[in-house]
C-alpha cells in the first residue's frame, strides 16, 4: 500500500478526492499525515474528519530576522527538515503538494527527487508560478479559449519540473473566475487520481527530465 504525505495549506479539496479514491478502493494507498503551516487551514480539518493524522508546523518558529537572503535560506531548509522529520516518521513515500504556499528547499527537493507531485491550475507552462484564483483572472482576462490543470513532479525551480498529466478544460462564453475555479479543479482531482494509481504500481518513470508513463 502506497503511504501518502500531504503538504496542504488551503482548503484540500483536493485531497478530500483522494480521500474518497482510498476509501472506495479506488486507490491501493493511505494518506499517512497531512502537514501544515497554517493552524486555520481547513486541509487538517478535513484530516481530522478522516482520522487521519494532522501536524501543524509554525513557521515563524523558523524565522530568522535581520539576517538577509541567506539566514532566510537556510530558514527554509530548517523548516523543511521538520517536515521530512514527519514524512519519514510516517513512512510517507509520495508527497502531494495541495494548495501548499510555500517554495520547498533545494535540500527537501533533492532528498525527495521525483516523489514530489504539484497540481498547478493551469496548463504549464502557461500561467507558471500563478496562485490559484490569480491564475484563473489571468486565462479570462486573456480571453483564453482553454484552460486546464497540470500535474508535475516538483524540481528547483517554480513550476518548471517534469509534466506527469495534464488535462484541458474548455472556456465558456459566460465563465467567470468561480465557475472556472470549479471546473479546473475536476480536472485536478481526476489526473491527480490518475497519477497516484499509476504511481503506486509503477508505471511512472522519469528519463533525461521526461515522465514516462508504462
Amino acid at each position: 500500500m502506497l503511504k501518502i504525505g500531504v503538504l496542504a495549506s488551503t482548503k484540500g479539496t483536493d485531497m478530500q478526492a483522494v480521500i474518497d479514491a482510498i476509501n472506495s478502493k479506488k486507490l491501493n494507498a493511505e494518506i499517512s499525515v497531512v502537514v501544515s503551516d497554517k493552524k486555520d487551514s481547513y486541509a487538517l480539518e478535513r484530516a481530522n474528519n478522516h482520522k487521519i493524522k494532522t501536524v501543524f508546523i509554525n513557521p515563524k518558529n523558523f524565522i530568522i530576522e535581520n539576517n538577509g537572503e541567506i539566514g532566510k535560506l537556510k530558514s527554509r531548509e530548517e523548516f523543511d527538515r521538520e517536515v521530512a522529520k514527519i514524512l519519514d516518521e510516517n513512512k510517507v513515500i509520495l508527497i502531494l503538494l495541495i494548495g501548499y504556499m510555500r517554495y520547498l528547499s533545494p535540500w527537501f527537493v533533492s532528498k525527495y527527487k521525483y516523489k514530489i507531485m504539484n497540481i498547478h491550475p493551469s496548463l504549464l507552462p502557461k500561467y507558471a508560478g500563478g496562485m490559484d484564483k490569480n491564475v484563473h483572472e489571468e486565462v479570462l482576462k486573456n480571453k483564453e479559449k482553454i484552460a486546464g490543470a497540470t500535474l508535475h513532479f516538483v524540481d528547483e525551480g517554480t513550476d518548471t519540473g517534469p509534466i506527469i498529466m495534464q488535462k484541458e478544460v474548455m472556456i465558456d462564453e459566460n465563465e467567470t473566475v468561480g465557475s472556472l475555479k470549479e471546473k479546473v479543479q475536476k480536472a485536478e482531482q481526476e489526473i491527480i487520481i490518475k497519477a497516484v494509481d499509476l504511481f503506486e504500481k509503477g508505471k511512472i518513470k522519469v528519463k533525461k527530465n521526461k515522465v514516462i508513463i508504462k
